[in-house]
This record gives C-alpha cells, structure tokens and sequence, in this order.
C-alpha cells in the first residue's frame, strides 16, 4: 500500500501508483479525480469555484474549475500520463445550505459541477461516474491501482463509484 497524499481546499496533486489521494469535506466543492488507466496516474482537484474569468484576483489556479483541470492535466502528464487515455470521476457539489431562492450564488454546488463537467467536455475527457448534489459533504479517496473513487460522507453507507 503505499501513500495516501492530502490534497486541500482550492488545490491539487497527482500521484502513479501504489500511491493514492484524498480530499476532506467537500461541500458545495467538486472533487475531480482524472485518471490513467494504462500508467496508474491519477490527479484529484478540489475546486471551489466554477470560473476564473469572473474573478480578479485568480492566481491559485485550483480553486477554479477551468483553470484547475488545466492544471492538474499538465501535472499528470509531467508523471507520464497519457492525455488521449484520460478519464474523470466527480464528487462533491452539494447544496449545503437549505435556500428557498434560486440566486445562482448561492447555488454555487451545481455551478461547480457544471462548469467542472463542460470543462472535461471541452476537453474530451469522459466522465465516468459521479457522485453530486443533494445536500451533504463529502471526503474522497483516489485509488491509482484500479482506478476506484471512495466516497464516505457522515450517516451514509461508504460508496464505490
């Protein structure tokens, strides 16, 4: 078995295997893990946001979720993973918070989410699974040997997607 590598909010880290990755507490968050499966490279990104542009001050790249895909696809090929073989799991996105308003701010977990899948879209990557919305946090674990993206969240059964 070998290292489980931390990733916090607003940021991102790649791995090969037998090493594999976690984030805590999403919440209105997106947990994006990218994956190779003929290397065993896999990256995870905890975004907050769904769009630099809208932002002024945008310097950390990973807490966007056009910015922080670009920049965790750079840092997987850097470890030698192939960008045509890569493939995406998400997480995350809830609405933490019970609002009887549509304002889009608050409905920051299902920006997140959609601007994180027209991203990977854009990008051609295939979303293999996903595990979004409702209304409860949730920590992920990325494992690079199979590919596998645990899914535990308070009160709620552990979850392989």
């Amino acid at each position: 078995m070998g290292e489980m590598i931390k990733v916090g909010m607003a940021d991102l880290n790649a791995c090969k295997y037998p090493n594999a990755l976690t984030t805590l507490g999403l919440g209105s968050c997106v947990g994006i893990a990218l994956y190779d499966p003929s290397t065993k490279v896999g990256g995870m990104a905890h975004i907050m946001l769904p769009d630099s542009t809208k932002i002024r001050k945008n310097e950390n790249h990973a807490k966007f979720a056009d910015t922080g895909i670009d920049e965790l696809i750079k840092l997987m090929l850097s470890l030698g993973a192939k960008r045509q073989n890569l493939v995406a799991k998400i997480a995350g996105g809830a609405q933490m918070f019970a609002f009887s308003s549509n304002n889009d701010m608050l409905r920051i977990g299902d920006r997140n989410v959609d601007a994180t899948k027209a991203k990977l879209n854009a990008l051609g990557i295939k979303i293999l699974s996903e595990d979004t919305g409702l209304n409860y946090g949730r920590t992920i674990e990325f494992y690079t040997e199979t590919g596998e993206l645990l899914i535990k969240s308070v009160g709620k059964p552990i979850k392989i997607i």
